[in-house]
């Protein structure tokens, strides 16, 4: 049984950093998209940055590339989404999502089957 923990949301003020986390518990797949998406009441899920394990590529959408940088940890089953220079419109519930598949297609959706619960991260 997979779950995906997150952590590390927090209120922020502009400008400043958080790191989140997403501990996959009971993960045994390897070579699979991990992404983090974030939504805001009202507007659709949007994928903020993947990365594909079995090789490390990443994926960023454009308002936060140079912003922020998706990692891995394989040996402890961790991802991290380092955010740098936050501004407002980056406040949002932040979701870790996994794939079991091994497509490489991070960017799709429809793909992703385990989510976490969603951290709160606020900037102001």
């Amino acid at each position: 049984h997979v779950q995906l923990v997150e952590s590390g949301g927090q209120w922020v003020q502009a400008g400043g950093s958080l790191r989140l986390s997403c501990q996959a518990v009971g993960w045994t797949y390897r070579r699979n998209c991990i992404a983090w998406f974030r939504q805001v009441p009202g507007k659709e899920r949007e994928e903020v940055a993947s990365i594909y394990t079995g090789n490390s590529n990443s994926y960023y959408t454009e308002d936060v590339k140079g912003r922020f940088t998706i990692s891995q940890d394989n040996a402890k089953d961790m991802v991290y989404l380092q955010m740098d220079v936050l501004k407002s419109e980056d406040t949002a519930m932040y979701y870790c999502a996994a794939q079991s598949g091994s497509s490489g297609n991070c960017e799709e959706l429809a793909l992703y089957q385990y989510w976490g619960q969603g951290t709160q991260v606020t900037v102001s």
